[in-house]
């Protein structure tokens, strides 16, 4: 097996290189380590390098604080190859290739930014002015980003500033989507290739391990491999850095050169690196603030939704001679996928009553439900009974969405001069019926939910209601509000809550229902929208 050389930055003092052609290497505290650290933390033996006729592995030496690869505990024998990071406590070991194919480095960018306050102490008053210049050009990127900019002006900031510092041909920024990583920005000097920078090796190090990465021949360097359009393209150097935030990786910004017009260095890396960093910042904050206006956008439009919908439902109630009636409607998000209308026919002498919920929450319901509202008007409008109307609108609904569209509905009609109420319960939940002497009787369903099936019946019955009985019609939301813990507000409930309340006027006993629900659930939120629809036979 070749030589081993490795790259050493101790906690204390600078980092050095060192080539060894042994089989084994060993690091620690100790005197007799091959590689002797100055960490009062690390385990007088902590760690191995070894050969066998293939790789190079590293395994931990039963150390006290653990030895990483990649940013990983190390599980036995592992295999490492170039550009590999090994942390042992403070101590860092980077993984360089063998002397044969010396061609670049991989290193931890989060390391090297850790690294770039410390680095000016120990720096000599001849070598402070490359790191006044940088420190010069971050202070002008971080002025620049401070003002209102979007995400394509500050991509094209990050290039502009790559270009004056770094001098490469061509530039690319990638950024992490849904989709995957989408090539975002580009730039290219009036003589670079067609072909962009891409390596299926290079994005997995930079963006997927978080490492800076410095090339400098990529025609002897195995890791371009898979990338020959890019060699022979001319592209000879690369330097690569990670857009690197506190919540991870957003992305990566690379450039390349060809060796005899630009040669990349390890200072170059380094300064992409530190410019990398405030971009990511930078485009978090972009992307964030955008995210806030599309909520804003949402917002509103959901709001005028909200109107829109509110104006579907009747306001105010139409009145009838011989019974009082309430109903409201309580999204427990800004739309509703509950529906209710009441419907005066015949001249004042019929009052319809159509109560639907539809499956879901949110915009989707609530779209559903107004179609289920458009659907049902013109049945309603020519006189038709609660059965058939139930049987049109399922037809039509199952027609025209997704089998996963349906919706529950009670539809009733009362003749406001003898008191029958003939209903339809098309898989709802069963409305309440108290008499005035409080007898309590619960209205079954007659179907199924409308919308489910292609073609379904429907059965029709009739009860009547007598002076001072009390019919409520409601949606789920209201018996399955739950408390803190899971605990239900129930049917039982809400029967004998109506029952206590029976001789109210309907608009107080709506007024106590909703009472007795705000207390009930102890400040949990609403789960699912709330409809509520009483008749009292006057």
């Amino acid at each position: 097996m070749a030589g081993l050389r490795v790259r050493v930055a101790p906690p204390q003092g600078e980092p050095f290189e060192r080539s060894w052609d042994g089989e084994s290497l060993v690091l620690g505290r100790s005197s007799v380590c091959d590689i002797v650290l100055a960490d009062r933390f690390l385990s007088r033996k902590h760690a191995r390098l070894f050969a066998d006729e293939e790789a190079w592995y590293v395994e931990d030496l039963g150390s006290r604080n653990t030895t990483f690869l990649n940013g990983q505990p190390i599980r036995g024998a592992t295999r490492i190859n170039p550009g590999d990071v090994v942390k042992m406590s403070g101590s860092v070991v980077t993984i360089l290739p063998g002397p044969e194919s010396s061609t670049g480095v991989f290193r931890s960018a989060s390391d090297l930014i850790d690294s770039a306050d410390t680095d000016a102490g120990d720096l000599k008053a001849e070598d402070l002015r490359p790191f006044a210049a940088r420190l010069k050009l971050l202070n002008e990127v971080h002025r620049a980003l401070a003002l209102p900019i979007s995400l394509d002006e500050l991509l094209e900031l990050i290039l502009d500033r790559a270009f004056e510092q770094i001098q490469p041909e061509e530039g690319v920024i990638f950024l992490k989507t849904p989709q995957g990583l989408r090539r975002v920005a580009t730039r290219r000097a009036a003589e670079a290739s067609e072909n962009f920078l891409y390596s299926r090796r290079l994005i997995r190090e930079v963006t997927e391990k978080g490492l800076a990465a410095l090339v400098l021949d990529t025609r002897t360097d195995e890791r371009f491999a898979d990338a020959p359009s890019l060699v022979n393209a001319g592209v000879r150097c690369l330097v690569a850095a990670p857009l690197l935030d506190p919540d991870g990786v957003r992305g990566m910004i690379a450039l390349g050169s060809r060796a005899h017009i630009r040669h990349f260095t390890e200072d170059d890396m380094e300064l992409l690196v530190s410019l990398a960093s405030v971009a990511a910042l930078r485009i978090r904050n972009v992307a964030l603030g955008e995210e806030a206006e599309r909520r804003r956008h949402l917002e509103r439009d959901l709001a005028l939704a909200r109107e829109i919908q509110i104006g579907l439902l009747p306001d105010p109630l139409p009145s009838f001679p011989r019974t009082s009636l309430f109903a409201e409607n309580w999204p427990s998000r800004t739309v509703s996928g509950d529906l209710y209308q009441v419907i005066s026919r015949r001249e004042g002498a019929e009052a319809l009553l159509f109560v639907a919920d539809v499956a879901g929450k949110g915009i989707a319901a609530s779209l559903v439900s107004a179609a289920i509202d458009a659907l049902a008007a013109g049945p309603i409008e020519v006189g038709f009974p609660p059965d058939e109307i139930c049987t049109r609108v399922s037809r039509r609904l199952f027609e025209r969405s997704s089998p996963e569209r349906y919706a529950t509905a009670f539809v009733a009609s009362l003749d406001d001069e003898t008191g029958e109420l003939s209903y339809t319960n098309a898989g709802h939940n069963p409305p309440i019926l108290v008499r005035a002497d409080g007898e309590r009787r619960f209205l079954p369903a007659t179907g199924v939910p409308i919308g489910l099936f292609p073609a379904a019946e429907y059965g029709c019955e009739a009860v009547t209601l007598r002076p001072g009985d009390t019919l409520v019609s409601y949606t789920d939301g209201v018996t399955e509000a739950a408390r803190p813990d899971g605990e239900e507000y129930g049917v039982t409930r809400l029967a004998d809550m109506i029952r206590e309340n029976r001789a109210l006027p309907v608009d107080d006993l709506a007024g106590v229902l909703e009472a007795d629900l705000t207390g009930f659930v102890d400040g949990q939120p609403f789960a699912d929208d709330r409809t509520v629809v009483i008749l009292r036979r006057l």
